[in-house]
C-alpha cells in the first residue's frame, strides 16, 4: 500500500476535522464502485444498493474510531457493507418479489420448453426468498456470484467453515423447498 494511503486511512482514524473530511471524500470516490457492486450482489436491486451504500459510507463514518489502518480499508468497507444488506433483508417481508432478472440468474440455461423453464425459475426465485437472511446471503454470493469462500467468510464475519455450512443448509432448504413445489432439484 502507498504512503498516501497509509496516510489517508490514519487521517480517517484520528487525523483533524480538516483531514478527516478530505480523507473521507476521497474514500467514499475510490470504494464507492466496489462496496456498491457488494451490496447489489445481495439485494439485486439498483436503488436499494445505491441506497445501502451511502448507509454503509455513514456507518464507516461513525466507526471510524474502530478502524484499524494496518488491516486495510476494503475488508472493513465490505463486512460494513455486508451488515448493512444484512439489515435491509431482515425488514423485508420474507415473501417479497424479487427482481426479474434474479431469477433469470439463478437458473441453468434454457432447456426445452421456454414456458417450462419460466416456472422452474420463478418458483426457484420463490424459494430463495424463503430463506433466512444469513443464508440468503451465504448463498447468493458463494452460488450464484460465485465469490470465493474467504471474502464472504470476512465480508459476514464468520470462518470459512461456517460460510460453508451456511451454503449447505441454504441448499438442501431450497430443495426441500423445490421439492415441495413439485420440482425435483
Amino acid at each position: 500500500m502507498p504512503n498516501d494511503s497509509i496516510d489517508l486511512l490514519n487521517a480517517l482514524r484520528q487525523g483533524s476535522p480538516e483531514a478527516l473530511e478530505a480523507a473521507f471524500e476521497t474514500l467514499f470516490h475510490l470504494h464507492r464502485r466496489a462496496v456498491y457492486g457488494w451490496i447489489l450482489r445481495i439485494v439485486r436491486n439498483p436503488a436499494t444498493a445505491e441506497e445501502l451504500t451511502v448507509e454503509t459510507f455513514w456507518r464507516i463514518y461513525q466507526a471510524r474510531a474502530r478502524f484499524e489502518p494496518s488491516r486495510g480499508f476494503e475488508g472493513w468497507a465490505r463486512r460494513i457493507a455486508t451488515h448493512a444488506a444484512l439489515d435491509w433483508l431482515r425488514s423485508m417481508r420474507r415473501e417479497q418479489e424479487l427482481p426479474e432478472d434474479f431469477s433469470v440468474e439463478l437458473a441453468a440455461p434454457a432447456i426445452g420448453d421456454a414456458a417450462i423453464s419460466a416456472e422452474i425459475r420463478r418458483k426457484t426465485a420463490l424459494a430463495f426468498t424463503r430463506l433466512t437472511p444469513k443464508l440468503r446471503i451465504a448463498a447468493t454470493l458463494v452460488v450464484v456470484e460465485e465469490q470465493p469462500h474467504k471474502d464472504v467468510a470476512e465480508a459476514l464475519g464468520i470462518s470459512v467453515a461456517a460460510v460453508k455450512l451456511r451454503v449447505f443448509r441454504a441448499l438442501r432448504l431450497l430443495r426441500k423447498d423445490l421439492q415441495q413445489q413439485g420440482i425435483t432439484p
